[in-house]
């Protein structure tokens, strides 16, 4: 059972529609409101998933202890202010301690299931750095996402292009600063 009132999304909907003048019984809108609502449960599912719940399965019989980097993990999210859309990449390095590895799609997963709630793009790079942390507990976290942002392209100042790029430091890499750029140099090189 899904835990999106849809119901009630469409009849949002309707209300939208003819408060901006449209006819939602329009050839082209009737079905609106059902696509929309159907479009939040599944762009929004996140909100009813555990992100940490993708980190519970790790592996230690290889003993590594060097960086791990996942990069370029494409998002889609909405902006929490304006529900408008901002989509970009993440990037993730973390330092294994006591070989405790996830699958590289765990980390993909945190980001996605992030990204699907009403959000802002430093929240995502936070709890994401947080939640691996606290469920892998390695040495350290950087994660870094980049996007771009439709409520600056499409509306407001209209600057189609700009890229937002917000970090997150954790572990040894706050206070190790050669360890910090090694991560930022290999997440920066194409």
């Amino acid at each position: 059972m899904s835990k999106v009132d849809k119901d009630k999304i469409k009849n949002a909907v309707r209300d939208i529609l003819e408060a901006i003048g449209e006819d939602p019984n329009r050839e082209g809108l009737i079905d609106t409101p059902d696509r929309v609502a159907r479009m939040y449960e599944e762009i929004f599912a996140g909100l009813h998933q555990d992100p940490k719940e993708h980190l519970k399965v790790v592996f230690q019989e290889e003993k590594h202890e060097e960086l791990v980097i996942v990069k370029d993990v494409p998002f889609y999210s909405c902006c929490e202010h304006h529900i408008v859309p901002f989509f970009g990449k993440a990037h993730i390095a973390y330092l294994p301690k006591d070989g405790r590895l996830t699958g590289l799609s765990k980390l993909a997963r945190v980001i996605e299931t992030l990204a699907k709630r009403p959000q802002l793009q430093e929240r995502i790079t936070k709890d994401a750095a947080d939640i691996i942390m606290e469920e892998l507990q390695p040495y350290g976290v950087v994660v870094v996402v980049e996007a771009e942002h439709m409520c600056m392209t499409m509306r407001g100042v209209k600057k189609p292009g700009s890229k937002t790029i917000t970090s997150a430091v954790r572990g040894l890499f706050e206070k190790d600063i050669a360890a910090r750029a090694e991560a930022m140099s290999l997440i920066n090189m194409r």
